[in-house]
């Protein structure tokens, strides 16, 4: 497929992006013409990314630590004389729930809370005065999960994906007025590192779960950013985006009862 050079001029940086979604965004909005600056707290794999993508930087950037954050903007706006756009990948691991919710330690949550909803905050509140620039291409587009929606498990993990979209709907009101467009992505199931090992979880999930009969791909979800973060959503803000395979609206499991 060939793909429209949307992103001609653009300066974009992503937390995360060493691997996975993160990756794979940083690859798509390359392709499209941007200038992107990796950041990850592995720099080394960062490294590795940014190393395989014309005009890429990188950058080991701790979305916990404000001072990391206000650094890794000031590399993106002194190595590509501008920001345009900030895509909100990074998040805390994900433990796995304890038996009962009263179990779950406080460590899950303080770090699922500083990590992955209050480094979105960092980077967003770093990062907006250059958006407010970039002469309406402004835009940030924030990684969320289905777990925002409905019940998956993971307490934690799951509050603070749920916090983010409001974050988005909040913040966007504060940006339009300054020409940037705020937005989320909520994918469902995405084969990525995560899930080594576990080929025959996600074969069950692509077919009993998924109306579209497969899980996701990291592309799947960075086509949806860069959608997003184009001149192509430029009436679109304040809103979440399901790349989840139709797994929220069709109830598979409901289909299936009725079908026996």
């Amino acid at each position: 497929m060939e793909l429209t050079r949307r992103f001609e001029g653009y300066a974009v940086l992503i937390t995360g992006a060493a691997r996975g979604i993160g990756a794979a965004t940083a690859r798509r909005l390359t392709a499209e013409g941007a200038r992107v600056l990796v950041t990850d707290v592995d720099e080394a794999a960062a490294r590795r990314t940014a190393g395989e993508l014309p005009g890429a930087e990188a950058l080991r950037c701790d979305v916990g630590d404000q001072a990391s954050v206000d650094a890794a903007v000031a590399y993106a706006v002194e190595a590509f004389g501008r920001l345009d756009v900030l895509v909100n990948n990074a998040l805390a691991p994900v433990a796995a729930d304890r038996d009962r919710f009263e179990d779950e330690p406080d460590a899950n949550w303080t770090g699922q809370l500083d990590v992955t909803l209050m480094g979105a905050v960092r980077c967003s509140r770093a990062a907006m005065p250059h958006l407010a620039e970039a002469g309406g291409r402004g835009a940030i587009v924030t990684i969320g999960s289905v777990n925002a929606e409905a019940d998956f498990g993971n307490h934690a993990y799951s509050a603070a994906k749920a916090g983010l979209a409001s974050l988005t709907r909040t913040l966007a009101g504060d940006a339009a007025p300054r020409g940037v467009r705020v937005n989320q992505i909520n994918p469902g199931t995405i084969a990525t590192r995560a899930w080594a090992g576990k080929e025959s979880e996600l074969k069950a999930l692509a077919t009993r779960v998924y109306p579209l009969g497969r899980v996701g791909t990291p592309e799947d979800v960075a086509a949806a950013v860069a959608f997003l973060a184009s001149r192509d959503a430029s009436w679109i803000t304040g809103t979440t985006l399901r790349v989840d395979g139709g797994l929220l609206a069709v109830n598979t499991h409901f289909a299936e009862v009725l079908a026996d």
